[in-house]
């Protein structure tokens, strides 16, 4: 398929990070705009988080600043908790496809069907031809001679390179740099600990009594996949009453407990229900920080209690649009169709066709998100989770939904 460009009112040079879902839309709406893009991607191919590899951190926990860090978050068995009919692009659907009669057709597929679809797009519309492949973005920042243009300081295989680009667009995804839970009497605690970062099959728990702390969606996914080998699974939730402890439904091995009061030099676990058992493995299913370790925007955008920001609607920090923007940020979403609206509300900012508010009005307008936030008692880490901000969303689609009409 040969890209359809839109000619632009600004034709800008713009370097996207990350070769993600998000980049490789961001890619092409930027080039459909009109605009000249370079795809950094430090893999050595397309999909980001959706890049399965069996190879996991040398730290389980992924604490050591210095290790070799591994991007992928996927574990063996993971599959979609979304239905594919939601998860495609709007232009190029995640249907099974006849001619690909091998892959997973199942409407909840696992993740080898979301690369594969992911490389469809690609070579569909052209977009490995933008890509620098192993080539790890080491600095990002304003341009010393003019602040308006972006500096990318850039690495492969020893080589490095250093460009003027029009704007930058962050993709980099944010499931890479654990968080963990905070757990009195951890350091004189004997068993193993290890991040579901690196989690990829069961078999080292065999038989073992594993502490999952977390019960979201990667929580509970883990705890079941393991439960078919370990002794005993019980869950640790910071979601539940003190009292909570009961068997989940299906499994004889599978307890759900209220939070960890403490863990003791014998071993020991104790939760907050009074509850005590001795542990082989504490895994911490806790998430993920958002991490920029090539960004200098000299504060004008920093990372606080796992807050970006200031941001306006989530991608624009109001200092430095439109030259710097941000896709993927938001949490409980749909993410491909997120990825896509951001990605096309970009790119018409850069080319002009769109016009964002003043710097200060975006400011404002962040303050007033921020105070809400604050006066319904939400943390600054929940600041880009969507479900639990219903109106936030509605706003920000709707924004960026009446500004399509004009792309």
């Amino acid at each position: 398929m040969v890209p359809a460009v839109n000619p632009p009112t600004t034709s800008c040079h713009v370097a996207v990070i990350g070769a993600g879902a998000a980049g490789l839309v961001a890619a092409r709406e930027l080039r459909r705009s009109g605009h000249s893009v370079v795809v950094f991607e430090r893999g050595n191919q397309i999909g980001g988080v959706w890049a399965y590899t069996p190879n996991v951190e040398p730290d389980p926990l992924s604490i050591d600043p210095t290790r070799p860090v591994i991007h992928s978050s996927l574990y063996n068995s993971l599959r979609t908790i979304i239905p594919r009919e939601c998860m495609g692009f709007t232009d190029f659907p995640f249907s099974t496809r006849p001619e690909n009669g091998s892959r997973d057709p199942r409407r909840h597929p696992g993740h080898s069907e979301v690369l594969a679809y992911l490389k469809d797009f690609a070579r569909e519309f052209k977009i490995e031809e933008m890509i620098r492949f192993d080539t790890e973005v080491v600095r990002a920042e304003p341009a010393a001679k003019n602040p308006k243009k972006w500096r990318v300081e850039s690495r492969n295989s020893g080589d490095v390179s250093d460009e003027i680009y029009d704007a930058v667009v962050v993709c980099n995804g944010h499931y890479t740099e654990p968080r963990h839970a905070l757990i009195p009497g951890i350091d004189s605690w004997p068993g193993k600990q290890i991040h579901s970062h690196n989690y990829r099959v069961p078999d080292q728990f065999r038989d073992q009594l594993v502490v999952v702390i977390g019960s979201s969606v990667s929580g509970v996914d883990i705890s079941r996949d393991i439960a078919n080998v370990t002794k005993e699974v019980h869950i640790s939730s910071r979601s539940t009453k003190p009292e909570t402890y009961e068997k989940l439904p299906g499994y004889d091995n599978l307890w759900f407990h209220s939070t960890i009061e403490t863990v003791r030099e014998d071993g020991s676990v104790v939760f907050r229900n009074g509850k005590t058992v001795y542990a082989d493995t504490i895994m911490h299913c806790t998430g993920y920080k958002y991490y920029f370790p090539f960004l200098d925007t000299k504060g004008e955008v920093i990372v606080e209690d796992n807050r970006v920001g200031p941001l306006y609607k989530h991608v624009f920090p109001p200092a430095l649009s439109p030259g710097l923007s941000f896709i993927g940020l938001p949490w409980q979403v749909t993410p491909f169709p997120m990825f896509e609206l951001q990605s096309k509300w970009v790119a018409a900012v850069l080319a002009g066709r769109v016009k964002l508010p003043s710097q200060e009005e975006m400011m404002e307008d962040t303050k007033m998100f921020y105070a809400k936030l604050e006066a319904s008692c939400i943390p600054k880490r929940y600041t880009h989770l969507m479900a639990e901000l219903d109106s936030q969303v509605h706003t920000i689609f709707r924004s960026v939904t009446c500004m399509i009409n004009v792309f």
